[in-house]
């Protein structure tokens, strides 16, 4: 098959993450405003041309005085930086279905490279007449790393934040055209 233009359907997607707490739990968290720039083979993806943009304002972990400190300067600081963005450099074609993909992910203007670790679920024929493709990326990154540094010290010891964020993807497609 040949490379094609895919369109994200956003009510069949989601861009979550989760992150501990306290040392003891963890808080997840979701962005409800995303597109991507899509040309691929989805049974081939090493060659595939993938850009992603995030609305870091759409954050939403369901608190929102939480919220509104994830969108300030401590964090994100969405009013100077609204947009995050990953750009694919490298595709690896791991197994059938299976592909390690690294780019460059940009959080509050620090460009850094990341490896996502992503599946290829399938594809169909939707009930309109569409080509629809399934996709699921998992990858862990470092928040500190990009600036998102702000914590507090626990009285029993460790910080209120970890830095590892564990980011999960799930894309549905339709083939353009």
């Amino acid at each position: 098959m040949a490379k094609s233009q895919w369109k994200i359907d956003p009510a069949h997607s989601s861009v979550d993450f989760s992150i501990k707490h306290m040392v003891i739990s963890r808080v997840k968290g979701t962005f409800h405003t995303f597109d991507a720039v899509i040309e691929a083979d989805p049974e081939d993806l090493t060659t595939a041309h993938i850009e992603f943009t995030v609305d870091v304002a759409s954050v939403d972990t369901r608190n929102e005085d939480r919220d509104n400190h994830l969108r300030g300067a401590d964090f994100f600081d969405a009013e100077n930086h609204p947009k995050m963005t990953f750009k694919a450099t490298r595709i690896v074609k791991k197994s059938e279905g299976e592909y390690e993909v690294t780019g460059d992910l940009t959080i509050r203007g620090v460009t850094r490279p990341e490896t996502f670790l992503v599946t290829y679920e399938g594809q169909g024929k939707d009930p309109w007449g569409g080509i629809r493709a399934g996709f699921s990326a998992n990858g862990t990154i470092n928040r500190s790393d990009y600036g998102l540094k702000w914590n507090a010290a626990l009285e029993t010891g460790g910080v209120l934040v970890g830095d590892q964020v564990q980011v999960s993807l799930e894309i549905e497609a339709v083939k353009q055209g």
